[in-house]
């Protein structure tokens, strides 16, 4: 504790001596002060503080040696009152006097707890610390004052005897009381002031506000609580946690908590209040505000810790904040981070986990073989526990007998989507149809093993995994001669072995609110751009020689229920007509059954010869042209390269010297070469042309013809 000394007193009147000076000092304000209060002249001395003040207030400008010297006097008033157990007089004049107010709050040691160990950075006057009371609480004080009065008089004790007991609890509220005023009134003094000012200075306010706290607390003054706690405070948290859970007061410990930015504190206490550990009627909703402040903070630890927990109680609320976390931080999440917070979803509540590997497959794209694989089975699954209901298995059944018996030109997945009721049964089995056929990145062979046992039943979705495992054969012949869905098996060669269109996909996805499955297939038309809508197993084009294949195996398939199936020929003809170029006519002929009626191929094959007699003719067309263009090029390259001076070689006949195709070498053995251009300057005339050169017409076509691909001989290998 350091000490601030008083002025000096100021001489009117001087004394000059031979060997001195002489002053004549007016008794001061302070001895006065002292003198009163020596003899326990009290509210003496506190007129006469109280007639400088005035005195001071009048002034335009105050004497801050004077104002120093008030302050004093005050605070030894208050001091005397403080020992003499007038607490209400001592507050008031120790707040006159401007006292530290930690000085006082020391003599609280249940208040103050661990807020400040020592006062080393407290100022007071060096006249005030020689009269602070020696106790060390304000109990200490009221006792020794009690034995100071009462002492022997009351029997057995003064600690004992009742009247002394009763005054003690009276005097204690009292002193109480007297800090609590004492300390609104500091407060309010701090905002008046500016902030070079003691009231203002950080660790007296959070010695003041953390007491004024308690006091309110401890004396259920909860208004004047919160009015406190809502204003700018400096309340040490530590400090009031436990008197605040001890009262209940939850509602006021979720403030602070907020106020300070402690969160997970908060989302501790609003984890008791919705559990109903802690009761608290002043807090409403607090798992609604758990999922404020977490989607507001996005914080990935508070987010996964909270939000796992959450799930147990509200898994749909939970579920939004956990993934509203994980599509703003997508880029900066890595891959196993997904995994652990599925695994502990999962281990909480099944239903959560799905959706959110739902998200992380068709919202963030995720291409984790292991997800996918994960997800099909999840749909699977879905799928073979509502099969598990006898109703949802009968109408099942029944749809598929219903479209078998009646001739269509939809698939069976638009027909079945169409005439069934709407239910989640319905919507699982869609959803399990797109992604299947959607995703790229599963494996097929365990899925078609699981779908083994209800393969009579899931036809459609059997075939789709046959497609993705190479088995086309199984698939159209499950999709004509049991599904009776021709539709579909065109498609699926059309799509080089895929049975869902993208328009389809599109169209389920719009009507059913699908749209995240059917994006697997085609991205929607309203979200273009958008991340996530582009589709995962689209190809730009259809391999030529698959799509063949594959009309060429539906065909088989077409041909080999013929005979059962007798509307199946009338399909087949608008089959073979429609896929014409992609066929031959004599492949075709030794598949029909002999049982069927010529009239069936009659269109085809017409229209095969026809087509093949037109390209034979084309063919001729365009060769005639191309021979005719190829003279004309030849006529009109002929002469430049005659004034370019080409060098033609030309063989000689019957010399010892030709070696290899009759060419002429020289001395050095290099054949020898004619070059026409040279001869002509020479001579200056018209060059004669050796007996050995091929004719003017045939030279044409041998040496100033252009290369050009030699043209075909049949009209089977003219492109047209």
């Amino acid at each position: 504790m350091s000490t601030r000394g008083s002025s000096f007193p100021h001489a009117n009147v001087l004394v000059l001596g031979l060997d001195s000076v002489q002053a004549l000092l007016p008794s001061t304000l302070i001895s006065q002060a002292d003198f009163l209060l020596l003899n326990h002249r009290v509210e003496d001395a506190a007129e006469l503080a109280d007639q400088q003040r005035k005195s001071l207030q009048s002034m335009m400008i105050m004497d801050p040696h004077e104002l120093n010297e008030l302050h004093y006097i005050y605070q030894r008033i208050g001091l005397q009152c403080l020992t003499e157990t007038l607490f209400e007089d001592a507050g008031k004049h120790l707040f006159e006097g401007e006292l530290d107010p930690r000085i006082l709050i020391s003599y609280y040691p249940d208040l103050c707890s661990s807020l400040f160990d020592d006062l080393s950075s407290v100022d007071v006057f060096a006249g005030v610390s020689e009269h602070l009371p020696p106790e060390e609480s304000i109990e200490e004080i009221i006792a020794t004052n009690l034995v100071r009065n009462y002492s022997p008089h009351l029997s057995p004790n003064t600690r004992e005897a009742p009247v002394t007991v009763e005054l003690r609890d009276v005097l204690i509220i009292t002193a109480r009381d007297m800090l609590e005023h004492f300390l609104r009134k500091w407060r309010t003094k701090a905002k008046l002031e500016g902030p070079e000012r003691l009231a203002n200075a950080p660790e007296v306010r959070m010695a003041v506000d953390t007491v004024l706290a308690k006091l309110l607390v401890a004396h259920d003054k909860l208004e004047e609580l919160n009015i406190v706690i809502d204003e700018p405070n400096f309340i040490y948290l530590p400090e009031v946690e436990a008197i605040l859970q001890a009262s209940h007061q939850y509602h006021v410990l979720c403030k602070l908590y907020w106020q300070r930015g402690e969160h997970q504190r908060l989302l501790e206490t609003w984890s008791k209040l919705v559990d109903g550990e802690w009761v608290d009627a002043k807090v409403q909703d607090p798992l609604s505000s758990m999922v404020a402040l977490l989607s507001d903070r996005r914080d990935p630890k508070l987010t996964q810790q909270w939000g796992i927990w959450m799930t147990k109680r509200d898994p749909e609320r939970a579920l939004k904040v956990i993934l509203l976390l994980t599509s703003t931080a997508a880029g900066k999440r890595k891959a196993e981070d997904d995994r652990i917070l599925l695994q502990q979803l999962r281990d909480v509540n099944p239903s959560a986990g799905a959706q959110f590997l739902e998200h992380l497959v068709l919202q963030r794209r995720s291409i984790d073989t292991e997800l996918h694989m994960q997800l099909a089975v999840v749909y699977v699954e879905q799928l073979l526990s509502c099969l598990a209901d006898e109703s949802i298995s009968k109408l099942w059944r029944a749809k598929a007998a219903s479209y078998a018996s009646n001739r269509s030109d939809t698939s069976f997945l638009s027909y079945f989507a169409s005439t069934t009721p709407d239910s989640e049964s319905k919507r699982t089995r869609l959803k399990t149809a797109l992604f299947l056929q959607g995703s790229t990145l599963y494996s097929p062979q365990p899925i078609r093993d699981r779908l083994a046992e209800y393969e009579k039943i899931l036809r459609f979705e059997v075939a789709i995994v046959d497609g993705k495992l190479g088995q086309h054969r199984s698939a159209l012949t499950s999709l004509v001669h049991e599904l009776h869905d021709t539709t579909s098996a065109e498609i699926y060669c059309t799509l080089g072995g895929e049975i869902v269109p993208a328009k389809m996909a599109q169209s389920l996805g719009e009507r059913f609110g699908l749209q995240p499955w059917a994006s697997l297939l085609a991205p929607p038309a309203n979200t273009k751009g958008k991340v996530g809508a582009v589709p995962m197993s689209r190809i730009a084009t259809v391999d030529s020689g698959l799509k063949k294949s594959l009309i060429g195996v539906l065909l088989e398939v077409y041909m080999s229920g013929g005979s059962v199936l007798p509307s199946t020929a009338e399909r087949t003809a608008r089959f073979l007509n429609a896929q014409a170029m992609n066929l031959d006519v004599f492949d075709v002929i030794s598949l029909i059954p002999p049982d069927w009626p010529i009239h069936t191929l009659s269109t085809f094959v017409a229209r095969s010869l026809r087509r093949t007699l037109h390209a034979r003719h084309e063919g001729q067309i365009v060769k005639a042209i191309s021979a005719g263009q190829n003279l004309a090029v030849a006529e009109s390259t002929w002469l430049v390269q005659r004034e370019q001076g080409a060098i033609i070689e030309e063989a000689v006949e019957g010399n010892d010297d030709e070696v290899g195709d009759g060419e002429k070498l020289d001395e050095k053995g290099i054949a020898i070469s004619y070059d026409e251009k040279a001869v002509m300057l020479q001579q200056d005339v018209e060059p004669v042309l050796p007996e050995a050169q091929t004719t003017h017409g045939e030279r044409h076509a041998k040496e100033a013809v252009p290369p050009n691909p030699p043209y075909p001989d049949s009209e089977a290998e003219v492109g047209t």
